[in-house]
């Protein structure tokens, strides 16, 4: 379980186009995640 204010743990999903998308690839910038439930989205 997570806390607010402690460091998200790695992951790799695929983007809406498939290509893995990794958290590192956003190393030492800002980013906002959200995830959404599939059922909820067009994929």
């Amino acid at each position: 379980m997570l806390n607010v204010g402690d460091k998200a743990p790695e992951f790799t999903l695929p983007s809406d186009s498939g290509k893995p998308i990794s958290l590192k690839d956003f190393a030492g910038h800002s980013l906002v995640v959200f995830f959404f439930p599939k059922a909820d989205t067009p994929g």
